[in-house]
């Protein structure tokens, strides 16, 4: 069991799959569509069958809400998760259905543009993806204060169920925790190196950090 709640994202296989289960994360998050990097909603709904005990997350970029209600439905999803961009009126239109919305901290956003932003969706998402990762900071980017601080991100964490998506060294995860004190965290799935063949050490290394002892 770990110690906080686990956000696995960007899986577009079975093994990926079936490993993040068996560790027991909270959420298995899929980006649907066709494409690079992305997965087929049939693929979706079979690896699904495949799996126990865990959250299955539709990840939509530019669908719209009558897509993601269709597919959320021929799925069965337990949660979507909408894109950055989708307006307010279009994130109404998903009222009903579970919503982690993603926001990318990046440098382009000061404090008060991503605090306005949290508030003014705070009313549609159950759930923010706050994925610094995606803008290319890591947790010493933030130590330093860049693009944001220690202390405007934990804020942010009080008030609002944040999954934190930052990348970080297995011996960082424990602290970052600590002194962030998100709802959950974010990790990702990542390619094959063949059909059902993948080393997890890296992720191992921090996953093993999150057990509880």
């Amino acid at each position: 069991m770990l110690k906080i709640k686990v956000k696995a994202g960007s899986i577009t296989n079975l093994t990926d799959a079936r490993y993040f289960a068996a560790r027991e994360v909270e959420w298995l998050g899929f980006p649907i569509g066709v494409g690079d990097g992305l997965i087929e909603p049939v693929k979706v709904k079979a690896i699904a069958e495949w799996v126990d005990g865990v959250k299955i997350v539709g990840e939509f970029g530019f669908a719209t809400p009558e897509e993601i209600r269709d597919l959320s439905q021929q799925i069965g999803l337990d949660a979507v998760q909408v894109g950055m961009f989708i307006s307010q009126n279009e994130i109404k239109e998903l009222k009903g259905l579970t919503v982690i919305k993603e926001v990318v901290a990046s440098v382009e956003l000061s404090e008060i543009e991503l605090e306005d932003h949290l508030d003014a969706y705070a009313d549609y998402c159950d759930f923010f993806l706050l994925n610094f990762s995606a803008a290319g900071h890591n947790w010493n980017d933030v130590e330093a204060g860049h693009p944001f601080t220690i202390d405007f991100i934990k804020d942010l964490c009080e008030r609002h169920r944040i999954i934190l998506n930052l990348d970080c060294q297995n011996n960082e995860v424990a602290r970052m925790i600590s002194e962030i004190n998100p709802f959950a965290i974010g990790i990702s799935g990542g390619e094959e190196e063949q059909v059902g063949v993948k080393s997890f050490d890296d992720l191992d290394e921090i996953l093993d950090v999150l057990e509880m002892d």
